[in-house]
């Protein structure tokens, strides 16, 4: 048991066996060891020798971390860097980051590298001032027109009203009074104002006035009211009459009774005249026939200070001293809608001409709020409050924008666009509360009257996109234009 030759090859058979090199019998091992350790030794060497230069392709790892500091920038710092690289080196990629920066932030933008290295630039904390940019500066073909498939549309530039009225017209003995309604633009261009006792016309086109008619000392003119051909002319009277002019021929047609107060509210509708008097009812007059008025309107608690009818015909809208806004349709005699929330008068009302049932609604100096209302669906859409009385409303044809006067304390004109409400342009000049309001049957001007004796002429609204003959038979309307200044109409 104790024979060494066995222990021997136990322990041949137990340790791992080494792999051989398959050699000749008079080479060994050692002898192939002992050749290769010089190669091995200049290998080592060339790895550690810093002359040497690796294969640009291939990348070589040490055994610790060392940073690179190549792409530091050390002059935000003060910092001073000797440069790795051989200077005159040309980068492949910089002519294209140079182009594309161009092309997306315009050509006038610092190189990033330039802009930091820069004495000015010290501070990497420091604030710049941003610029606004267009979209098209966004594009990376910047704004050249060559470009095909590329539309560029021109930014629309806001429309400009102007501040100053066109023409002054002295109104003597025009009156302060906030429940009147003593001007009114029939539909073939001609002006119609109540003064005093008289009532004067004033035509557009060849600023010629005529004196229709005189009521007497007994009687004083309370509210004028175009028919919608514009050749006939209700005229409401202190003594609670309604008269009829031919406005052609300078004529009355007819004097119609029924009010035991003040008119100082009219509204047609193809032959139906609707009239608003001090003594709180509407009557509702079909002047084809023979009696006064065919129907009678109560609701209101005071006295009635606005009447329109809509652009459809339908719909009768009425404001009065009692602060309230009634609906009503041709042949109720109460109405069928009631609006509550204004605090004080309602004078001012307009339908839009753009809208099925839109209505607004303007208070007095308690109120100042105008109120826009759905009367298809009885519902109430928004409020703005003015800061001053509302003392009329009307609705530009040409576009979804309105016109407010206001009375105390600015004595302003608005101009505003609808549904935003943003004021387009304030209007001032009148030094009584703006009391009157008419539009020209072109639909871009404006005629206010105040208590200061003066009609302000205003061009407003723009034109409509089709154009076409105004009244005057001018291609391009100029209402007025042909007698600028001021004159007295009457």
């Amino acid at each position: 048991m104790d024979d060494p030759t066995t222990v021997s090859n136990q322990r041949n058979q137990s340790a791992p066996e080494t792999p051989r090199l398959n050699l000749p019998a008079r080479m060994s091992d050692s002898s192939v060891y002992l050749e290769n350790l010089p190669s091995r030794t200049m290998h080592i060497n060339r790895l550690i020798n810093s002359n040497y230069n690796s294969s640009p392709s291939r990348t070589v790892y040490s055994d610790r971390f060392i940073p690179s500091r190549s792409g530091s920038n050390f002059a935000l710092f003060d910092i001073s860097n000797s440069p790795t690289s051989a200077e005159g080196k040309e980068d492949g990629s910089g002519t294209y980051n140079s182009l594309l920066r161009a092309a997306l932030f315009g050509p006038d933008t610092p190189d990033k590298k330039d802009s930091l290295g820069s004495p000015a630039c010290r501070n990497i904390f420091r604030y710049k001032t941003e610029t606004k940019r267009s979209l098209h500066s966004l594009s990376p073909f910047g704004l050249d027109e060559s470009v095909p498939g590329i539309i560029h549309s021109p930014v629309k530039a806001p429309r400009k009203v102007p501040r100053s009225p066109y023409k002054v017209l002295d109104a003597p003995a025009l009156q302060d009074d906030f429940y009147l309604n003593l001007v009114d633009w029939s539909s073939n261009n001609v002006l119609a104002v109540g003064l005093g006792n008289c009532v004067y016309l004033w035509n557009a086109c060849s600023s010629k006035v005529t004196k229709l008619c005189d009521l007497g000392i007994d009687d004083s003119v309370c509210s004028v009211g175009w028919a919608q051909r514009g050749t006939h002319l209700a005229v409401g009277t202190s003594n609670g009459k309604v008269q009829i002019w031919d406005a052609s021929r300078c004529r009355r047609i007819r004097t119609m009774e029924g009010h035991r107060l003040r008119v100082g509210a009219l509204a047609w509708s193809s032959s139906l005249l609707s009239s608003g008097s001090r003594d709180k009812s509407i009557l509702q007059r079909d002047i084809r026939a023979q009696d006064d008025f065919a129907s009678k309107l109560s609701g209101h608690k005071s006295e009635v200070c606005g009447l329109k009818w809509s652009y459809d015909n339908r719909e009768l809208a009425s404001g009065g001293n009692d602060n309230k806004l009634f609906v009503w349709n041709q042949h109720s005699t109460q109405p069928v809608l009631k609006y509550c929330d204004h605090t004080a008068a309602v004078k001012a009302i307009a339908w839009s001409p753009h809208l099925h049932g839109l209505l607004a609604s303007g208070g007095g100096t308690a109120d100042r709020c105008i109120r826009f209302w759905n009367t298809t669906t009885n519902a109430h859409l928004s409020c703005m409050d003015t800061g001053s009385q509302v003392c009329n409303l009307v609705w530009s044809k040409n576009v979804n924008e309105l016109v407010s006067t206001h009375g105390y304390s600015q004595n302003q004109i608005i101009v505003w666009r609808y549904p935003t409400m943003s004021k387009l342009a304030t209007l001032t000049g009148h030094t009584y509360r703006v009391l009157y309001l008419a539009i020209s049957p072109d639909g871009q001007t404006i005629v206010t009257g105040a208590g200061d004796e003066t009609l302000r002429f205003w061009n407003v609204f723009p034109s409509p996109k089709s154009q076409v003959n105004d009244t005057c038979g001018n291609t391009d309307s100029e209402i007025g234009a042909s007698s600028l200044g001021r004159t007295t109409i009457r």
